[in-house]
């Protein structure tokens, strides 16, 4: 694999507790030289024994967020989008904590909140204020934050490629880019690697996703098209596996895609490794 690898903790469920940390060790023995941990606990107390095992196990660390409903940086209400400022920059001193060059993830607005209309150019106007004032509070902890696209089941402000790339733009911070999720565009992209190709100048990190969400090849999403479009495009980032499974109850997934977390670590690493 000409890129390095990394594993979302996700498909452990949203808790990052004593179990999932165990598994780091499991983790870097099949070969990941990383791992993609969510930020929801901003209790920085708890994260230097993340930092130390990883470095024990030589793992690099990156950090995602998620913003939630009452952390939405497009809400009416000030007060939420107070929140939803905080939290960012919680999430963003976790990220520093850990070493991570990314805060990334859908954190211009809140997942699973609707208004049966698309984005109005107000709620447009306090992403990119929200975002600005974030990106601001990012540079000086050194950190780059890689705002993603979501589909239009899980989220409204931006459901595309060229919607996502057209706001980044407009908030126009470089400590603001693109992080690249093949699930979302495989449901909301005429084709993945096109979609990519458009926004490749702004994307400097890129998730892996099966249709499923599970096991990767075993989906109809086009991962060898989608690595050789890398190639092309001299990517040079990381690549982070992402799944989830009945543990992560915003996902919506009732009927389980594989065993266990380990049987799908193991196989969704193979299936990239055959494809090097």
């Amino acid at each position: 694999m000409k890129h390095p690898v990394a594993l979302n903790l996700l498909v452990y469920g949203p808790e990052m507790n004593q179990h999932v940390l165990s598994e780091l060790s499991f983790i870097a023995q099949t070969g990941y030289q990383g791992v993609e941990i969510p930020i929801f606990d901003t209790d920085v107390n708890k994260w230097p024994v993340w930092k130390e095992e990883a470095d024990r196990l030589g793992l690099t660390l990156f950090a995602c967020g998620i913003a939630g409903p009452e952390q939405n940086l497009i809400s009416p209400d000030p007060k939420v989008r107070a929140a939803g400022l905080a939290y960012i920059k919680a999430a963003t001193d976790i990220a520093a904590l850990l070493g991570s060059p990314y805060l990334s993830g859908p954190i211009h607005s809140a997942l699973g909140v609707f208004t049966g209309q698309a984005a109005t150019e107000q709620e447009i106007t306090w992403a990119v204020e929200g975002m600005r004032e974030a990106a601001d509070y990012a540079a000086s902890k050194n950190i780059t934050i890689c705002l993603e696209y979501l589909n239009r089941f899980e989220s409204y402000l931006v459901s595309c490629a060229e919607e996502l790339y057209t706001l980044v733009k407009r908030i126009d911070h470089p400590n603001v880019r693109i992080m690249f999720d093949t699930f979302h565009a495989n449901i909301e992209e005429k084709n993945t690697s096109e979609a990519m190709k458009q926004i490749a100048d702004l994307t400097p990190h890129v998730q892996i996703s099966e249709s499923t969400r599970g096991i990767l090849g075993e989906g109809q999403v086009n991962i060898p098209e989608f690595l050789n479009t890398l190639s092309d495009l001299n990517y040079a980032g990381w690549i982070v596996v992402e799944s989830f499974g009945t543990k992560l109850s915003a996902a919506h997934i009732w009927r389980k895609m594989f065993t266990n977390e380990r049987e799908l670590i193991e196989k969704s690493y193979r299936h990239l490794m055959s494809l090097s």
